[in-house]
């Protein structure tokens, strides 16, 4: 009776789940990976009852502005034109290192991104008055709601309405400022009002500029420091009577609520998660499909300790990731531990990369360009991964040697270590830098076997990278279907071979082997792309090998 009380509640409990909600049936999580100090990385695989999701999570710091960052960036650092996440990171690589997901929704001609967007302060976009907005402030607290535009303009008369940075509108009047391009839009029959200098537009503030230049068409520049007013219809003769040359033009960009304290605001949505629960029904302006449609989508959610959470689920095939609905991915949200929650574009624009190389697969077989970017910049001293996580000096050719990459993005006194078991560190380098990426190789022979970790220092920060000295295994060679290794000591041994995919194909060996040579002979047929995978673990660690058929490490 007991048994069966359970699985009624169980029951229920399922078919109590809101409509689009998605049973999880099992999951799988690689374990973390450091993307640079204080980040991490990991690929998690929920198993539901429509078929596999992955899930890429990355977890960071409050970005408080001391060294770690959340900011939007804009593709071309112009409204007009779009960008691949990673080639955006790529152009922020001297100055920081970033991991990062698309941005807004956006509309691809000219790829203005469809709502807000605030940097460094200065409003580049207005918001979309029917979704939320997600405004970061300088502490790094992640704030959602949903914040409304009122723009205007006035001359030697009375204050009229704006929009910002948009493509023409019939009887409206833009204002565009350098974040748009260089150039306005091609119109005739219009009035343009050139203001040659002009403050950062910051928003709930009063900004002012000179009218220096007056004529009927476009395009024309806009001035770096300035901006430039274009009037379409029966809003024009107003434009071209009230802020004639010579005239101080005052531009009021009022948000409400009052966000002119946001050190950056990016848009997109719904909101996902509030007060730690998931949004069932965010009721902004979003059409069915986009909401309830599995698809891959990428979101940014903050913890109750003020860590934050990028995180891109995948879709586009049902062997691989189905994707998520949107309010899938806020219950998978909630369940990381988010409070707060927002979703970011989806489909095939979601992506996640690190450091200019994709984190993710994507759904329409390539990277898409977006409009913008939402990035975690890091600006301590970075160490990547070392060269070889296993050093075997054992003069067979293969990962005998050591090499660590270190960036560095300010001058700096910089001081590379590497400690072995002993715990006595062993001096690389201790050299001034000037910002860039420097390689410090060692030489592992003679080494401890054991556990090492590279540390490397520039005075503020510090990045360590753990790695291992292993000489278990050595000189694996492959003639024909006879496998060779010699063994330092002894180890448990795997033995397989795999394809070109690195699916295993054969299992040639598993057991327990003393040091010395080996010689294993595999009953069956070499194909094209077919290597040995050899892998020893003992009390030392585990080391491994993979050779193709035809080739030898000795």
């Amino acid at each position: 009776m007991f048994h069966r009380i359970l699985i009624v509640v169980a029951l229920a409990a399922v078919a109590a789940l809101p409509a689009g909600a998605s049973r999880r049936v099992g999951l799988q999580e690689s374990p973390p990976q450091q993307l640079m100090p204080g980040v991490s990385y990991q690929r998690q695989v929920e198993f539901t009852q429509h078929g596999p999701v992955v899930l890429d999570v990355v977890t960071a710091p409050k970005p408080d502005g001391s060294l770690y960052t959340l900011q939007p960036v804009l593709s071309n650092n112009a409204i007009v034109g779009t960008e691949k996440v990673t080639d955006m990171e790529q152009e922020l690589k001297t100055t920081a290192t970033t991991v990062g997901v698309n941005g807004d929704y956006f509309a691809p001609n000219p790829g203005k991104p469809t709502g807000v967007l605030i940097r460094s302060g200065q409003l580049d976009s207005a918001p979309a008055q029917a979704r939320s907005s997600l405004g970061i402030a300088p502490d790094g607290t992640l704030t959602v709601s949903r914040v409304a535009f009122d723009g205007t303009w006035r001359g030697t008369d009375q204050r009229r309405q704006i929009d910002l940075n948009a493509a023409p509108a019939k009887s409206h009047t833009t204002l565009y400022t350098s974040a748009w391009g260089p150039t306005t839009p091609p119109e005739s029959g219009v009035v343009v009002d050139v203001i040659d200098s002009m403050p950062p537009l910051v928003p709930n503030a009063v900004n002012t500029g000179v009218v220096t230049q007056v004529t009927d068409h476009g395009p024309v520049p806009i001035p770096p420091n300035g901006a430039v007013l274009v009037s379409r219809g029966n809003q024009a003769p107003h434009l071209q009577a009230e802020a004639p040359a010579g005239t101080t033009v005052e531009i009021r960009p009022t948000l409400t609520p009052n966000w002119s304290a946001m050190r950056s605001a990016i848009g997109g949505g719904p909101q996902l998660v509030a007060n730690g629960k998931p949004v069932f029904r965010s009721r902004e302006s979003f059409g069915d499909p986009v909401l309830n449609r599995r698809s891959a989508r990428s979101a940014v959610a903050q913890l109750r300790d003020g860590r934050i959470l990028l995180v891109t689920v995948e879709g586009g095939t049902s062997a691989y990731s189905v994707g998520m609905t949107n309010f899938e991915l806020a219950v998978a949200l909630a369940r990381l531990g988010a409070v707060t929650a927002f979703g970011l574009g989806s489909g095939p624009s979601a992506s996640m990369s690190f450091e200019g190389g994709l984190l993710t697969r994507p759904s329409s077989g390539s990277e898409q360009p977006v409009a913008d970017a939402l990035v975690l910049a890091y600006t301590g001293i970075y160490a990547a991964p070392p060269a070889a996580a296993v050093v075997s000096p054992n003069g067979d050719g293969v990962d005998d040697t050591q090499t660590f990459s270190v960036k560095v993005v300010r001058p700096s006194q910089v001081a590379a270590t590497v400690t072995g078991p002993d715990g006595k560190p062993i001096v690389l380098a201790q050299v001034a830098e000037q910002p860039g990426t420097y390689s410090f190789p060692w030489d592992a022979r003679g080494a401890a076997e054991g556990d090492w970790t590279f540390s490397v220092t520039d005075g503020t920060t510090t990045a360590t990278r753990p790695f291992s000295v292993n000489q278990t295994l050595g000189s694996v060679a492959v003639s024909g279907t006879a496998i060779s290794f010699t063994l330092a000591h002894a180890a448990d041994v795997a033995v397989t071979v795999e394809n070109a995919n690195g699916i295993v194909v054969a299992t040639v060996l598993v057991k327990k082997l003393a040091a010395g040579p080996q010689q294993l002979t595999w009953n069956g047929s070499p194909r094209t792309g077919y290597r040995v995978h050899v892998t020893a673990t003992n009390a030392i660690g585990t080391v491994d090998q993979t050779v193709p058929f035809g080739s030898s490490h000795r």
